[in-house]
């Protein structure tokens, strides 16, 4: 099932995901509705506050054809090392804009995947971004708030006049 997923600056997108207690088959079907959403809108990642579950579950397939998806309940990450890269973000809460974000370039992820288990992984370039900007979600920040107030209040502008006449 395709969810709707929230748009800046809508403030449950500020809402910081509990974790999740055990993984259920409640908790699989919202990974794949959450898959299916990300493909259809179409992204490459997807936290749950983004379709107005608060919980910290995060979907993400980076790949060109879709058939790398990747599941991280829980998740976190650990600094390997101080090195930033930048890179121009977008955002599916945040549609049709786009800003330079600085991100540290080299994580470990830890999480548990859609059947409960632990796993690590080393992350750098865009897998190591991707994570960033997805923990992000779920401890309730955009991509907007690395961005000066300036561009920030005019992507907010823009998008609530295109919300109200969309209404």
């Amino acid at each position: 099932m395709i969810l709707d997923i929230l748009e800046f600056p809508d403030p449950r997108l500020r809402n910081v995901a509990k974790p999740v207690e055990a993984v259920t088959d409640e908790t699989r079907q919202l990974i794949d509705d959450m898959f299916e959403t990300m493909y259809d809108a179409p992204g490459i990642g997807l936290a749950a506050t983004q379709v107005n579950v608060h919980e910290r579950i995060v979907v993400m397939d980076l790949s060109d054809n879709h058939d790398e998806p990747r599941v991280f309940i829980n998740p976190e990450v650990e600094v390997l090392d101080g090195d930033y890269q930048e890179m121009q973000e977008g955002c599916l809460s945040v549609p049709g804009f786009y800003g330079e974000v600085s991100r540290i370039d080299h994580v470990m992820i830890r999480a548990l995947d859609r059947d409960g288990e632990p796993f690590e992984e080393e992350a750098t370039g865009l897998l190591a971004v991707c994570i960033q900007h997805e923990l992000d979600h779920l401890n309730g920040r955009l991509f907007v708030d690395y961005l000066s107030p300036l561009k920030r209040n005019r992507i907010r502008k823009k998008l609530e006049k295109l919300h109200k006449q969309s209404a």
